[in-house]
């Protein structure tokens, strides 16, 4: 199975992060690449570099406005003098009736929360990420039946011209549009601790592209504002959007009772080709989790995703206990047998 990822995606080092009413350390940094890199080094397997494909294929997902600001937001910021920050952050949220004038401005309508500040290097690590996503598409439309996409930052919150939850380009989306050059019916399977309402939002009126997600209970918890049983779609796309959430402190039986409903809805849908969002985030003892995956359970889902038989793309979302990221990784490959 060939894997992509690009040195640059470690470029991008966030300094703030605002959540629950408090300033905290950032986690969503370098460091998560760094440690799955040695997790590929330590089971012998080779990571190639993607092509750069351009901004075609991300403008297909995303807003050009939103590209542009996240492009030159800091260097707009920054050239206002030493009284603004180092990094791209709002204290303003206000997306409608928003003339975007100004950066503060414009930050206001394309920052959706206080976990994803932009910085010197945010676009480049971003732009790299997408790129090893759509790589790992074009290996499957290709004739590769797998393929896998180190992508960091993670994609999966980002709205179609919005960034938040460590994300800024929605990797996820960016690959389901590239494999329907070939694949007409996609499924997306997420199974990262946090609903991705960003891949909802983009697909939640079309009957071409499934989006199925276990996550944690969003009551109280990111993204918040979606990600509830209710949630099935619009026009088109009702009845092609699934939400399968836990609640906060389950163990493992619960999660794989979700991902049992979760593969017989897409046994039904019969789909020609499969994104899945890898989150290892799920782990039992990930600062970001609400329930108990352990590294077995990992290799378990790996292995049952992998029995659908599907071309798939497997596009890496969150993780932040750093130094089992390796084991998990390495209990994923075991369990899709490759």
């Amino acid at each position: 199975m060939k894997s992509f990822y690009h040195p640059n995606e470690a470029l991008h080092h966030p300094k703030t992060y605002l959540s629950r009413g408090q300033m905290r350390p950032p986690q969503e940094l370098p460091i998560r690449a760094d440690k799955l890199v040695e997790g590929f080094a330590r089971m012998n397997r080779l990571l190639l570099e993607p092509k750069d494909h351009g901004l075609e294929p991300i403008l297909k997902v995303h807003d050009a406005g939103y590209l542009d600001f996240l492009q030159m937001a800091w260097k707009e910021w920054t050239a206002l003098g030493p009284d603004w920050g180092d990094e791209v952050m709002s204290n303003v949220y206000v997306r409608e009736r928003n003339p975007l004038r100004g950066i503060l401005g414009k930050t206001a309508r394309y920052l959706a929360d206080g976990s994803c500040p932009v910085g010197e290097h945010t676009w480049t690590s971003a732009y790299w990420a997408a790129q090893a996503a759509i790589a790992a598409s074009h290996a499957v439309l290709a004739g590769d039946k797998r393929a896998f996409a180190l992508c960091r930052p993670p994609g999966h919150h980002a709205r179609r011209d919005a960034a938040g939850g460590f994300c800024y380009i929605n990797n996820a989306a960016v690959a389901a549009n590239v494999l329907q050059q070939r694949y007409a019916k996609i499924v997306i399977l997420d199974t990262d601790v946090h609903h991705g309402q960003g891949v909802q939002e983009i697909f939640y009126d079309r009957s071409d592209v499934f989006y199925i997600s276990i996550h944690a209970d969003p009551t109280n918890f990111y993204p918040v504002v979606a990600g509830f049983e209710d949630e099935t779609g619009t026009g088109a796309g009702l009845g092609f959007n699934l939400n399968l959430p836990m609640p906060h402190g389950s163990d493992e039986s619960v999660f794989f009772n979700r991902l049992n409903t979760a593969l017989k809805a897409i046994e039904a849908y019969q789909p020609d080709a499969l994104v899945f969002c890898s989150g290892f985030d799920i782990y039992e003892e990930d600062p970001q989790s609400k329930v108990r995956v352990t590294t077995a359970g990992i290799e378990r889902l790996a292995n049952q995703v992998s029995q659908l038989n599907l071309p798939m793309v497997i596009v890496q979302e969150g993780g932040y206990h750093y130094d089992t990221l390796p084991d998990n990784l390495a209990a994923f490959f075991k369990g899709l047998g490759v």
